[in-house]
């Protein structure tokens, strides 16, 4: 059950109703509803995963509470924590890595002449899993620390890691911002349903008109490299770069719209990315709750622990923190090479002393970016374009293949397209253009056109809404799954 489908718009109708007509007056009903409501919408998607969700729910649940209890034995609250850690690290392990370090382990034995006779298991990885084992651990973390108390309330607790419109795909809440939210009383809110609305219908755009469309042209190119010449797989990575991330953030748009209409405020997931003039502000903008969440948890620890090799420790801590970042997308060398490449733009910016320094965005008197930014800004996205040719690749053999043809001198003709497809093409281009141009000017807001709600005019703020709601029923491509559900 995807957001732009039939079935989740009579689901979340439903929802809605019962929600603030039936059970307004009482949290504690709309907190069962919004639980019952979640295990829905996952088991939807297959039942049998179901129990995975609620046993893993529920220890977590005691752990947290048993290490608050202890607080003032510290050696079991820690152990507890650590418990709770290796639980939820080790969920993911199985259903997510496994495989993974069984056929690397059986690689490196046949590479040294020896025969491995362990074979892999037939494991159905729970979707969303790297989603909420994280909200997990955190959970574990923060109370460990001391910044949270542990919820009595288990429907609250499980109503947090289950929350239907980011258990597949996030934004990756932290407990200290979300569960207060389930605690207080939420009413109909209009002013807060309809920018809810209108964010969806911003994500929907993105992920309809752009990121589907795209989808297309792109599977076919990848599913036939050798065939292709060098002009077309780099117009074709560029394009990736459009098409992953109206994909992302067009997913992220709409949970959190589909959060604000039920009264919840979800993390922001893309501050205007494609607007960084380096790598180190680019990953403060993509996937934020991510990145952040691996900073909190990840990176500060290492680099706690490597403060006496002063910068190399703060490259090494980078490293190991992008390479993790790499492989929470999926269990395959190609994401740990994608790491590895990301950790390896920040020494510049860590050798020059300018990783942490954010400096406000230049702009002319025609409200455009300076050439100096301009030209930031253009080498930022290409280097994160190169990246995701990694990042697609089904394997190192591919991404290699694919590199090797882009710098072939078939690079230097021009990509051919048919007739029908040239015109799809230049329509798609077309619509790409005219979002970056309201990202860029709409990039001080919570979303590009989160600034139509201070239009005085109604009349233009609903030609603008029209403008959208045409776009989508004409130009919407054939039904693609989102990128990132299979993370």
């Amino acid at each position: 059950m995807i957001f732009n489908s039939l079935t989740f718009i009579i689901f979340f109708v439903a929802v809605f109703f019962i929600y603030y007509f039936v059970f307004k007056e009482s949290t504690k009903y709309q907190n069962w509803l919004l639980l019952l409501a979640s295990y829905f919408f996952y088991g939807y998607v297959n039942w049998k995963i179901i129990p995975i969700l609620l046993i893993a729910t529920i220890l977590i649940y005691f752990l947290g509470i048993a290490i608050y209890t202890s607080e003032e034995n510290e050696k079991k609250s820690s152990r507890l924590a650590t418990l709770g850690i290796v639980l939820g690290v080790g969920l993911l392990f199985y259903f997510k890595y496994f495989n993974f370090f069984i056929d690397s382990f059986s690689s490196v034995l046949s590479v040294i002449g020896l025969k491995s006779n362990i074979g892999t298991f037939n494991i159905i990885m729970p979707l969303g899993i790297s989603f909420f084992t994280f909200k997990l651990i955190s959970y574990i973390i923060e109370v460990h620390r001391g910044q949270i108390e542990p919820t009595k309330d288990f429907v609250i607790f499980a109503t947090y890691v289950a929350f239907f419109p980011t258990i597949l795909s996030g934004p990756i809440d932290r407990p200290n911002n979300f569960i207060p939210q389930l605690v207080g009383k939420r009413t109909f809110n209009y002013n807060l349903v309809v920018d809810g609305c209108r964010q969806i219908l911003w994500g929907l755009f993105q992920k309809v008109v752009i990121a589907d469309n795209l989808a297309v042209y792109i599977n076919g190119v990848w599913g036939d490299i050798p065939n292709q010449s060098g002009s077309m797989l780099l117009f074709m990575a560029i394009l990736y770069s459009y098409q992953i991330y109206t994909d992302f953030s067009g997913y992220s748009h709409m949970a959190i719209g589909v959060g604000k209409i039920l009264g919840f405020q979800i993390t922001k997931n893309f501050n205007y990315p494609y607007f960084s003039r380096n790598i180190a502000e680019f990953w403060r903008n993509w996937h934020i709750s991510l990145t952040s969440w691996l900073t909190d948890y990840v990176f500060m620890p290492l680099n706690f622990k490597f403060r006496s090799f002063g910068n190399w420790g703060i490259i090494l801590a980078i490293i190991i923190n992008f390479m993790l970042v790499g492989l929470w997308h999926g269990a395959n060398w190609i994401f740990v090479i994608y790491g590895l490449y990301h950790g390896l733009l920040f020494i510049p910016l860590i050798l020059t002393g300018s990783i942490f320094k954010k400096k406000k965005l230049i702009v002319n008197k025609y409200g455009l970016p300076s050439l100096k930014d301009f030209y930031k800004i253009n080498v930022t996205f290409l280097l994160w374009t190169l990246s995701l040719i990694i990042f697609r690749a089904d394997n190192i053999n591919q991404s290699w293949s694919y590199f090797s043809k882009i710098f072939s001198s078939s690079l230097f003709t021009i990509p051919k397209f048919n007739h029908h497809d040239l015109g799809v093409i230049i329509t798609i281009i077309f619509f790409i253009i005219i979002f970056m141009l309201i990202e860029w000017f709409g990039r001080e807001k919570e979303y590009a056109i989160s600034q139509l709600e201070k239009t005085s005019n109604k009349y233009s703020r609903w030609a603008i809404y029209i403008i959208i709601i045409i776009s989508i029923m004409i130009f919407a491509g054939g039904k693609q799954d989102f990128i990132y559900f299979q993370f």
